[in-house]
């Protein structure tokens, strides 16, 4: 029996290969998983054109995933780091990644992203748009711009942020509510700019049903994206932002009624106490769509250490119901980030999505954590090694300061808690200070 699309599958019943791969790694069931699908609360971005991929599946209760930004610019044109960090992205265990790229040989280095990685791949077409045309901005046409939708999906692109929701109503929204930030988004800077110099209607809104069609054509996800995306916390949770939402609730249902798959993309900078509130919010005007987070970053005061900041917000909103999540580097609003960068990004963008699924009772997650408690009670430091998120990173440290004794560590020494109530309850003498 044919398909178009993993939704299209799922509702004609049909378990497909990648949602059987998807089945086996989060242990779910055949039957729940192509409920949820069916009903748009799961997807398998999965381009029929990228056949190297290793499906991964997204939504509230699976395991949270990650996404690594990165690409080239202007300032920083080097393909051959751009590949490194790939690499990078996809031996830490991102499960996408997403190109940015913003200038020279986009299309290029895009399909040796398809051809080579199997990680899902992301993109952003009306960055590319700008490069693609080489013209000034205003003089991009409508269809242009949807043409560059086509190209990335005939390129094998898995899922596209699309910036549906900075329409003309929008635009009204943002302007009679001042903001502290503005608009931060790239994508949605580009079209208000466009669209306040043509005086025309946003054409990924105006023409949403021919971007649907293409997205059916080639399974693309559809990734609604958040023009409106708080830039500081001051702005979080505003009128532009809930209104955009509203919008991209309605768009998600046109999309369900075509078969494509969906997610909502969401905040951005925004307090604590805020955080788990928006996570209902989306759910609700969303229907239940997957929601993919960038963070939220909750304190604008830390550049260098936005990697922490997004962590802290990333964990409490997937604890809340967010699936995917977006990681932020060190070099968050300073520079493009570098490979250390996007090393340490990944590592704690992995620390807030599993602490999630602790939270969230995901099947198999707290087993980890049962292995690592059980390898520090035996004092087994090889075994801790391996189950570390980062075991280069705790073989160097250990490696840097050697203890007198191998059964300790150079903080505590004879002095260490787990190895003398060891000791204790299996019958020894502890003296600790003349050992």
């Amino acid at each position: 029996m044919s398909y178009t699309t993993q939704m299209d599958a799922a509702r004609r019943g049909i378990f497909t290969d990648e949602m059987k791969k998807v089945s086996e790694k989060e242990h779910i069931s055949k039957e729940k998983l192509l409920e949820y699908i069916a009903k748009g609360q799961v997807i398998i971005p999965c381009n029929k054109r990228h056949t190297c991929i290793e499906p991964n599946g997204i939504g509230e209760m699976l395991s949270t995933k990650i996404n690594v930004n990165l690409g080239v610019s202007r300032d920083s044109v080097d393909m051959d780091v751009e590949m490194e960090k790939v690499h990078w992205a996809v031996e830490l265990g991102a499960e996408a990644v997403m190109d940015l790229s913003s200038y020279g040989d986009t299309r290029s280095f895009r399909r040796k992203l398809t051809n080579e990685c199997k990680a899902i791949i992301g993109t952003v077409p009306i960055y590319d748009a700008v490069v693609y045309y080489h013209k000034p901005l205003k003089e991009i046409t409508a269809q242009e711009w949807i043409d560059v939708v086509r190209m990335h999906a005939e390129d094998g692109v898995d899922f596209m942020t699309i910036h549906c929701g900075m329409n003309q109503a929008a635009a009204r929204r943002f302007k009679d509510n001042k903001r502290l930030m503005n608009i931060v988004s790239r994508g949605g800077s580009i079209m208000f700019a466009w669209m306040e110099m043509t005086g025309q209607e946003n054409p990924f809104y105006e023409y949403y049903d021919e971007i649907l069609d293409i997205c059916k054509e080639y399974d693309v996800t559809m990734s609604l994206g958040d023009a409106c995306r708080p830039g500081c916390i001051a702005d979080a949770t505003d009128a532009c932002q809930i209104e955009e939402l509203i919008t991209l609730g309605e768009l998600t249902k046109r999309a369900w009624e075509k078969d494509v798959q969906v997610m909502v993309e969401g905040p951005g900078h925004m307090p604590l106490n805020q955080i788990e509130a928006n996570m209902t919010i989306q759910r609700t005007l969303c229907h239940g769509a997957p929601f993919y987070v960038l963070g939220p970053l909750v304190t604008d005061v830390a550049p260098g250490y936005d990697h922490i900041t997004s962590a802290i917000g990333g964990a409490i909103a997937a604890a809340n119901g967010a699936a995917f999540l977006c990681y932020v580097t060190p070099a968050e609003h300073l520079r493009l980030p570098n490979v250390e960068d996007v090393k340490e990004g990944i590592i704690a963008a992995k620390i807030a999505a599993h602490a999630a699924d602790i939270a969230k009772g995901i099947p198999k997650a707290a087993d980890w954590d049962y292995q690592m408690s059980a390898a520090r009670k035996s004092l087994d430091w090889e075994k801790m090694f391996e189950l570390s998120i980062d075991p280069e990173k705790a073989r160097r440290y250990r490696r840097e300061s050697k203890p007198e004794k191998e059964d300790t560590c150079s903080m505590c020494g004879n002095f260490c808690a787990v190895k003398n109530v060891n000791r204790i309850l299996d019958g020894e003498i502890v003296t600790i200070y003349d050992e």
